[in-house]
């Protein structure tokens, strides 16, 4: 099915541009469309001129595969085919940081994380939750209050409370990760930990994704309170897109008993959801093209 957004009028807003340490983000602009239908190829132009762009909305139910990269920074990395609507196995990208305006070409055509962060009852567009094919998907700021009297926290307990384990996915994303066991940006994430992960816990949380360190770390099956737990979290590093900084190479001897894989190479992630119960992740060396 295909459809054109060309001559269709929107409601457009403009948000105020912002800066952090070296990065200026110029003009955003924000609308809102839709509904759209799922499984659907839909062309658009952005401003009614310029280049005219495709986009493929995901299925409406499983399989459905994401692809997952943080960091990508402003290195050749950021350009890498993998994200492009070339992809056919890609139907939805999620990023735990990363400069948006630099991967615009290339993700036209391929659904990225939303952020109407109002349509999940959130009071913040740092903290949110939206739906994709059976998989609920939440987005959390490490950077802004997560303790038990923030407003982060009591949307995420009352948000995670609406989600049917029984057929649904739930999988979280944010930048600071939790378990690391790399040098750089050690401890970083333990306050949001002991606040968030009884959460977690309870609603019985699937996959956890960050960014942050440049490196690649999966921990075993599942994990809690730093240990292995069967009714634990999958945690996952995925901070290795592409950073100028560099790689983070220097990890912690000997390796917890968390972490069954780690390594200092820019790749990214591919997560296929095959149905209620069982996907598949794999991380993908960028230097194997």
């Amino acid at each position: 099915m295909e459809c054109h957004l060309d001559n269709t009028t929107f409601c457009l807003k403009e948000r105020p541009p912002y800066k952090y340490l070296f990065y200026s983000s110029g003009k955003i602009h924000h609308t809102v469309i839709g509904p759209l239908e799922h499984n659907t190829v839909y062309f658009y132009r952005c401003g009614g001129q310029g280049p005219e762009f495709q986009l493929k909305t995901p299925p409406g139910q499983f399989p459905v595969t994401f692809a997952v990269a943080g960091d990508l920074g402003q290195t050749g990395w950021t350009n890498q085919r993998w994200i492009t609507s070339t992809n056919a196995n890609v139907k939805y990208i999620c990023f735990p940081g990363t400069f948006h305006m630099l991967i615009a070409c290339n993700t036209a055509g391929t659904p990225l994380m939303e952020n109407a962060f109002e349509e999940s009852e959130s009071t913040s567009n740092l903290f949110y939750s939206f739906e994709v094919a059976g998989v609920h998907v939440v987005m959390l700021g490490s950077y802004t209050d997560y303790d038990e009297l923030s407003d982060q926290y009591s949307w995420l307990k009352a948000d995670l409370s609406k989600v049917d384990r029984k057929k649904t996915w739930l999988v979280v994303l944010f930048h600071v990760p939790w378990y690391n066991s790399n040098h750089a940006h050690q401890g970083e994430g333990d306050g949001m930990m002991v606040a968030m992960e009884p959460l977690f816990y309870a609603a019985g949380v699937d996959l956890v994704f960050t960014g942050r360190v440049h490196a690649y770390e999966r921990s075993v099956k599942r994990v809690n309170k730093g240990k292995s737990d069967p009714c634990g979290a999958v945690h996952i590093t995925i901070g290795d897109g592409g950073n100028r900084d560099g790689l983070a190479q220097k990890y912690v001897h000997p390796k917890p008993e968390w972490s069954v894989f780690r390594e200092a190479s820019f790749g990214h992630g591919e997560l296929k959801i095959v149905n209620s119960t069982h996907a598949f992740w794999s991380w993908h060396w960028n230097d194997d093209d």
